[in-house]
């Protein structure tokens, strides 16, 4: 790839991913603030984070239009390290753990996040749609209390949310030369500025003026003692942040019908967590909400993240007092159409054409997701169901032909892999006491998958071998042998029929 190509890719659109980057600007700002909140740090540290995330990512990622930067994930995971032990350590925690998102990408771990299943990433998106839809209930809060709006305030702060969810989905129809989100919030905000409507804005959550970021060393003691405090949390932020960037990307890459990378987006989210942790920042991944935004707008390229990113801290620098008047209406209501959009609806129609199953982990998902808004317990939980469910499922599908051949030898060929799962069923199979001198069991449909399994055969051929009866093993692939000859089987292997087998390699 020569230069020019790097720097202006093929189909790039530098009006729509310039467009498409101001929007994701204007609604990066009140969610990091209020992510910031959560964390129980200064607004000014979200929106840093954000810059520094956003930014990096951006040029180093393997997702090109996805937008990273403080999220509510890893908010949720920080607030009890601030609360018992201080900011600086929080920012200590971060440099940890982005080498520990360096580490995964570098050892090529990224590729795992194939093994999450369909069901979990439906429940991962319609239990993120109901996080993002139910976290705009605030706005409609009097400020700094818990009481709820009402009369005038309550029906103008719905009327300004309907014009937006209006204008964002009725004006592609029209036309698609700028992003809708970002139309709808210039409109609202300069009908509320100049009408001069009563309404909660972005500058009664906090101000965010203030320059650039400063490198700052976390300051906390250099020992063993530090370690352990951190430690905890900087795996876990590390493994939140991941596993919600990669699903992300996943997300993105449906959306786009491309495929992203990545390893290379797990090292770039390791460097921008570690460059934000000397910035006084406090670590973040990935934003599926930002990033449909994104690529609904346009910004289907490196350029939009950019933009954003260069964007917000001009804004903070330079045009804090303006944004500070943006009404939050306009932003719930984009936050409102992008919960609609993240919800998978076609979920809900396939609830009968699926296994029970699937449609319980897709509920789980969602429903770990919603109560505790953690999407790392959420997908495990998802994945160990969908694996125990497959490994049930398979058990059962082993079985046995059972014939004897002209020259007196019983054969077993069986059907279905064999594994911790399946090993009670393969050694019921067998008639030792009836069966002649010599049995032959074939594996040319099945294979011998883990300890359990050459546990089995071992614990078979021992039983045959006690009443003076042979064992021969057929068809069994280059691998399965290698791992009976280590186990030291009482067995005899037929080398003379088995075919030669060649095992694909993961390259990627």
């Amino acid at each position: 790839m020569t230069l020019l190509e790097t720097l202006k890719p093929k189909g790039l659109n530098p009006k729509n991913e310039i467009l498409s980057g101001l929007t994701v600007a204007l609604a990066l700002v009140p969610e990091a603030v209020a992510f910031s909140i959560i964390a129980n740090v200064s607004p000014l540290t979200g929106l840093y984070t954000a810059f520094i995330i956003g930014l990096i990512t951006s040029i180093l990622g393997g997702r090109p239009g996805m937008i990273s930067g403080a999220t509510g994930a890893i908010a949720v995971v920080v607030v009890a390290l601030v609360l018992t032990h201080g900011v600086e350590y929080l920012f200590a925690a971060v440099v940890l753990m982005g080498l520990i998102q360096i580490a995964f990408g570098l050892l090529r771990l990224g590729k795992f996040i194939r093994l999450v299943p369909h069901p979990v990433i439906f429940g991962f998106l319609n239990g993120l749609a109901l996080v993002i839809f139910m976290a705009q209930f605030s706005q409609f809060k009097v400020t700094g209390t818990e009481e709820w709006l009402t009369g005038a305030p309550l029906y103008i702060m719905l009327g300004l949310v309907a014009i937006t969810m209006a204008i964002i989905y009725f004006l592609p129809k029209l036309t698609k030369l700028v992003p809708a989100s970002l139309v709808a919030i210039v409109s609202v905000s300069l009908v509320v500025i100049f009408a001069d409507i009563p309404t909660k804005t972005v500058g009664d959550l906090a101000s965010i003026k203030g320059g650039w970021p400063k490198f700052h060393l976390p300051m906390v003691p250099i020992n063993w003692e530090t370690i352990k405090i951190i430690f905890p949390f900087s795996i876990v932020m590390a493994l939140v942040g991941l596993i919600e960037s990669l699903l992300t990307l996943a997300v993105v890459d449906e959306m786009t019908e491309t495929r992203g990378r990545g390893n290379k987006e797990a090292v770039a989210q390791g460097v921008a967590n570690l460059v934000t942790g000397f910035f006084s920042g406090m670590g973040g991944c990935a934003m599926i909400g930002q990033s449909i935004i994104n690529v609904s707008s346009g910004g289907l390229f490196r350029l939009s993240g950019i933009v954003a990113s260069i964007s917000l801290l001009l804004f903070i620098m330079y045009g804090s007092s303006l944004i500070e008047q943006m009404p939050m209406a306009a932003l719930v209501g984009l936050m409102f159409m992008v919960a609609i959009g993240t919800f998978e609806w076609a979920s809900l129609r396939i609830f009968r054409k699926v296994p029970f199953t699937d449609v319980l982990v897709m509920i789980l998902v969602a429903g770990i997701t919603v109560i505790w808004h953690n999407l790392a317990y959420a997908v495990i939980a998802g994945v160990i169901i969908s694996a125990l469910t497959f490994a049930w499922e398979s058990a059962k599908r082993i079985r046995a032909r059972k014939f004897v051949d002209d020259h007196g030898y019983k054969h077993y060929e069986i059907f279905g892999p064999l594994f911790f799962g399946s090993t009670a069923a393969f050694s019921e199979k067998f008639s030792i006491a009836e069966d002649p001198e010599h049995v032959v069991i074939d594996f040319a449909e099945s294979r011998i998958v883990d300890h359990s399994a050459i546990e089995a055969v071992h614990k078979i051929t021992e039983r045959y071998a006690k009443v003076g009866k042979t064992v021969h093993l057929r068809h069994l692939s280059e691998d399965c042998r290698k791992m009976l000859d280590k186990a030291d089987a009482i067995i005899e292997v037929n080398h003379y029929e088995d075919p030669t087998y060649k095992v694909v390699t993961d390259v990627v």
